[in-house]
């Protein structure tokens, strides 16, 4: 099953770019206009977002979010077959706060957000950075698909660790010295109960505790990641550092630094994020839920 997806992909990689890009504009407007592919999350989520924003500037936020989300795809095919100088074209980054951080002895925890293109920006730190570089990923059920994802990630010596087996399985990369692990956390948590809530965009909502947890645990620098195109199929990492010294900070307030670092990225470039997850999935209940508010 493998050897099937890998020459099917393969083979579609080669396409030349701009025949790729015109496939991706027709699949974005498939989703947008025909099938409608969470749309109405879309919409909900900018009007919650950009409230005084016009109706005609959502929509324009909208369709270049489905463009994105589209051409992320068709990148991510492309890396399958892409050399190494074509990739070093298209990609830039200030790597030398990543290698200055290496260079003091400690550890690296990157806070990220649903930006685009996170292909890119994963093959960015493993290639450029000294580091060694560990991300979370979650298992496809289909083997065949999974190992071709799995592979393309790890091309440029990404560890790869499995969401299911995080917690037994990362102990072993802390013993053995430094790392830098890097974090999507701007997930919606399992248990709001379980979470530190922190107004986004005005709005209280709940964001997971382990990534503040672990870093004060590890007593890792806190840096954030904003990854954006500069144009079509070109991508720069910004890697801002937050803190060297995550200690210093109470409970919930590592959280809320990086909430408002994440809020001023996207709104900088707002369809550069994945507005098709339900961000606001719950309620603020001050009865139930004041204890857990950041303020």
């Amino acid at each position: 099953m493998y050897i099937i997806f890998y020459s099917l992909f393969y083979l579609i990689s080669l396409l030349p770019w701009r025949l790729m890009y015109l496939i991706s504009d027709f699949i974005s407007f498939l989703l947008r206009k025909v099938i409608k592919y969470r749309l109405d999350v879309v919409h909900q989520n900018l009007a919650i977002a950009f409230p005084n924003k016009s109706k005609h500037e959502r929509e324009k936020i909208a369709k270049d979010f489905y463009q994105q989300f589209t051409d992320s795809f068709i990148e991510s095919i492309k890396l399958i077959s892409i050399s190494d100088k074509t990739f070093q074209k298209r990609f830039s980054s200030n790597i030398e706060v990543l290698n200055d951080l290496y260079q003091s002895g400690q550890s690296i925890q990157f806070m990220a957000g649903h930006f685009f293109n996170w292909e890119f920006a994963n093959w960015g730190v493993a290639k450029y950075g000294k580091c060694p570089f560990l991300a979370v990923y979650m298992p496809l059920s289909n083997k065949g698909f999974n190992k071709l994802i799995y592979d393309v990630r790890a091309k440029y010596g990404t560890v790869l660790i499995p969401a299911t087996s995080f917690r037994n399985q990362f102990p072993k990369y802390v013993s053995k010295g430094q790392y830098g692990l890097a974090l999507a956390a701007d997930q919606n948590p399992g248990n709001p109960l379980q979470a530190y809530w922190v107004d986004f965009f005005g709005k209280p909502t709940p964001f997971v505790k382990g990534p503040e947890k672990g870093a004060k645990l590890n007593n890792t620098a806190q840096v954030f990641v904003h990854f954006y195109r500069t144009k079509r199929g070109y991508y720069h990492s910004h890697y801002e550092v937050m803190t060297t010294s995550p200690n210093y900070f109470n409970d919930g307030q590592l959280t809320a630094l990086y909430v408002k670092t994440l809020e001023e990225k996207i709104k900088q470039i707002p369809s550069n994020y994945l507005w098709s997850h339900r961000r606001w999935k719950y309620n603020y209940d001050a009865a139930v839920h004041e204890k857990l508010l950041v303020k």
